[in-house]
C-alpha cells in the first residue's frame, strides 16, 4: 500500500499542531489543538481556513468542451455564462452518481473541481470520454484553500478587493495579496465563503497571510464534515454514490429545464423518469431524540418495525446542539414529521424526519 499523498501545506499543518490522518489517500489534519467543536463554531461565527488541495482541479480545453461534457453530466454546461460556476454530477448508464463536481466557465476553458476520493477515476473517465477533441489537463501544480464563514468576505476583501464583486457560484482570476489566484465564491459549509485556487509554490504564503487576519482560524476535516452535515450537503461515498441517483438524493435542482427536455446524458432515461414520477426512495434529514448519534449504516425502521432504509451520515450537530443524520427511506415515509426508529446498538432510538438543511444556508446571492 502506497504512502498517503501530501498537500503543499503539509509542513504548515504540522507547525500548527494539526492531528494528521489518512483521508482518501492524503495525509490531512482532522483537527487542530482548539478541537473540532471550536473550529466548527468559529466557521459559523467568523472565518475558518481549510486545506482542500486534495481535491482534483482539472482544465478542459477545446471547441465544444461544454457540449461534450454534457454527455457525461446532467447539468446545463452550455448555458453557463463566463464567470459562472455550476454544481453537477458525473453519472453512469444506470443514473448513479460517479462523483459530484463544480464546473466553472473560465472564459477560454472550463475549470472543474472533483472530489479527492474519485480524483484519479474522474480524470480517467473524462479523458476516455472527451479526448482528443477536448484536452483534459490535471492542474497538479495548484493548491486549493477554502475560506468559509460570515466574516470570510471581509477578510478576503482586504487582500483581494475584487472579491467583493463576486456572488454565490461566480468565479474570477484576481490577485490575492499579490498572488495570482482563481477565486470562486462557493464552498461546502453552508456559510458564505470562497475557494481559492493558487499555484502550489504560493500556497503557504497565502495560507499564512489569511491566518494572520484576526478573524481567521485553521479548521480540519472534522469540522468540515460536521458543517456540511448540518448544511444537508451530501458527501460522495456516503450519501451519494454509483448506486444512488440525483433524483433520489434530492439533487433535481441541479438539472435545468433544457437538460430535462433534451436528455442526452449518461443515465438520462432513469433520472428523467424518476424526476417525473418520483423515486422509490429519498434522502432525508433525521433528528434523533436524546444525545446519542446514529452513525452511517444504522437501520431506519417504521414505528411497527418495518425496514425503511439506512443512515448514510450521522453525528453531533454543534449548531443544533444535538444529533443529526442523513439517510435514505422509502418515498412513502419521507414526509417531514414522519416518526421513525433508528436501531442503535440493537435498540430502537426514536427519531423524526425533518426538512433539510438543519442549519440555514447563508450564501451571498
Amino acid at each position: 500500500m502506497s504512502d498517503p499523498r501530501r498537500t503543499p501545506l503539509f509542513d504548515l499543518h504540522r507547525e500548527l499542531n494539526g492531528r494528521m490522518v489518512d483521508f482518501a489517500g492524503w495525509e490531512l489534519p482532522v483537527q487542530y489543538p482548539a478541537g473540532i467543536l471550536a473550529e466548527h463554531q468559529h466557521c459559523r461565527s467568523a472565518a475558518a481556513l481549510f486545506d482542500v488541495s486534495h481535491m482534483g482541479q482539472v482544465r478542459l480545453d477545446g471547441d465544444g468542451a461544454a457540449a461534450a461534457l454534457e454527455r457525461l453530466v446532467p447539468g446545463d454546461i452550455q448555458g453557463l455564462a463566463p464567470g459562472r460556476a455550476r454544481y453537477t454530477q458525473l453519472t453512469n448508464a444506470a443514473g448513479g452518481i460517479l462523483d459530484d463536481l463544480i464546473v466553472s466557465n473560465a472564459g477560454d476553458h472550463l475549470f472543474v473541481v472533483v472530489n479527492a476520493g474519485n480524483r484519479d477515476a474522474d480524470l480517467a473517465h473524462l479523458r476516455a470520454a472527451l479526448e482528443p477533441a477536448v484536452k483534459v489537463t490535471e492542474l497538479a501544480d495548484r493548491a486549493l484553500l477554502a475560506l468559509q464563514g460570515p466574516q470570510a468576505a471581509t477578510v478576503l476583501a482586504r487582500l483581494a478587493p475584487a472579491s467583493a464583486d463576486l456572488r454565490f457560484m461566480t468565479t474570477a482570476e484576481m490577485d490575492v495579496g499579490g498572488l495570482a489566484c482563481r477565486v470562486s465564491r462557493l464552498g461546502y459549509t453552508g456559510e458564505d465563503g470562497f475557494e481559492i485556487s493558487v499555484p502550489a509554490a504560493d500556497a503557504v504564503t497565502l495560507a499564512r497571510r489569511l491566518l494572520a487576519e484576526p478573524e481567521v482560524a485553521p479548521a480540519g476535516l472534522g469540522a468540515r464534515d460536521s458543517l456540511r452535515l448540518e448544511a444537508g450537503l451530501p458527501l460522495h461515498g456516503h450519501d451519494i454514490d454509483a448506486g444512488t441517483t440525483p433524483a433520489e438524493a434530492g439533487l433535481g435542482f441541479s438539472i435545468g429545464k433544457r437538460r430535462r427536455a433534451e436528455g442526452g446524458f449518461a443515465g438520462a432515461e432513469v433520472i428523467l423518469r424518476q424526476l417525473a414520477e418520483g423515486p422509490s426512495r429519498r434522502l432525508v434529514g433525521l433528528r434523533p431524540e436524546g444525545r446519542a448519534p446514529a452513525r452511517e449504516g444504522t437501520e431506519i425502521q417504521g414505528p411497527d418495525g418495518t425496514p425503511l432504509g439506512r443512515v448514510t451520515s450521522g453525528g453531533f450537530g454543534p449548531t443544533i446542539g444535538g444529533p443529526v443524520a442523513l439517510g435514505y427511506v422509502a418515498a412513502t415515509a419521507a414526509a417531514p414529521g414522519t416518526e421513525v426508529a433508528l436501531i442503535v446498538r440493537g435498540k430502537p432510538l426514536p427519531a423524526r424526519i425533518v426538512p433539510l438543511p438543519f442549519v440555514p444556508h447563508r450564501y451571498h446571492r
